[in-house]
C-alpha cells in the first residue's frame, strides 16, 4: 500500500502496478521554494480512449478549457517538442510555452516543463499516468497528475498549491466529461 505526499488529499493505492507507477513518477524531492501535489480522477471510459486525448501534446484545447489555442513551435509532437499555449482571458496568464518531457505510449505516462511565458507557474513540471481500472470489469481509467511548482516571492505553498490544483481539477473533469461522452454509445 501506498500514500500519496499531499497532506491536503491523501490518495490510498493497493494495485501493484499502481504503486509502481505512482513510485516512479509521483514522488518529487522539492526544494524549500517548491511544493507539489497529485491528483486523481477516475473516467468512465477505456485507457486507450482517454490515452488518445491526453497524449496529444499539439492539441491540449482539446480537453484543457483555460487553453484558447496551441501552435507547436518546434517538433513533431514527440519528446523534446515546444508548444505556446495562449490562455483564455480572465486568468493571471496569457501565453505559456511547454516543452515535452516525457511519452510513453506504453506505459500510458506523458510529461512537461513550463519554459517559458507570462504567468506564476515558474519552473512547473508535470507528470500524468494513466491506469486502466480493473475493478468491477474494468472500462475505467485512473489519471494521476502529479507537478512540482516554484512559490512566487509574495505566496505561501498553500495558496500556490491551492491555484495549481484548481487547474489540474478543472482539466480532469473536462477530460473525464469528453472521454465519457466519446466512450458512450
Amino acid at each position: 500500500m501506498l500514500y500519496t505526499q499531499n497532506p491536503n488529499q491523501r490518495q490510498t493505492y493497493k494495485d501493484p502496478n499502481m504503486v509502481e507507477m505512482v513510485t516512479r513518477y509521483h514522488i518529487h524531492d522539492l526544494s524549500p521554494n517548491q511544493c507539489s501535489s497529485s491528483l486523481v480522477q477516475t473516467i468512465d471510459a477505456p485507457l486507450p480512449l482517454v490515452w488518445s486525448v491526453v497524449r496529444r501534446f499539439d492539441n491540449p484545447q482539446a480537453y484543457k478549457r483555460f487553453v484558447r489555442s496551441c501552435s507547436l513551435l518546434y517538433g513533431d509532437g514527440g519528446i523534446g517538442s515546444l508548444r505556446e499555449v495562449q490562455v483564455v482571458s480572465g486568468l493571471p496568464a496569457g501565453t505559456s510555452m511547454e516543452r515535452l518531457d516525457a511519452l510513453d505510449d506504453e506505459s500510458h505516462v506523458m510529461g512537461f516543463s513550463i519554459v517559458g511565458g507570462d504567468h506564476r507557474l515558474s519552473n512547473y513540471r508535470s507528470i500524468m499516468s494513466l491506469h486502466d481500472n480493473g475493478e468491477g470489469g474494468g472500462g475505467k481509467t485512473v489519471v494521476v497528475e502529479s507537478y512540482v511548482v516554484d512559490v512566487p516571492p509574495g505566496s505561501t505553498k498553500e495558496d500556490t498549491c491551492l491555484f495549481a490544483d484548481t487547474i489540474v481539477k478543472c482539466n480532469h473533469r473536462s477530460l473525464a466529461r469528453i472521454a465519457e461522452k466519446m466512450a458512450s454509445p
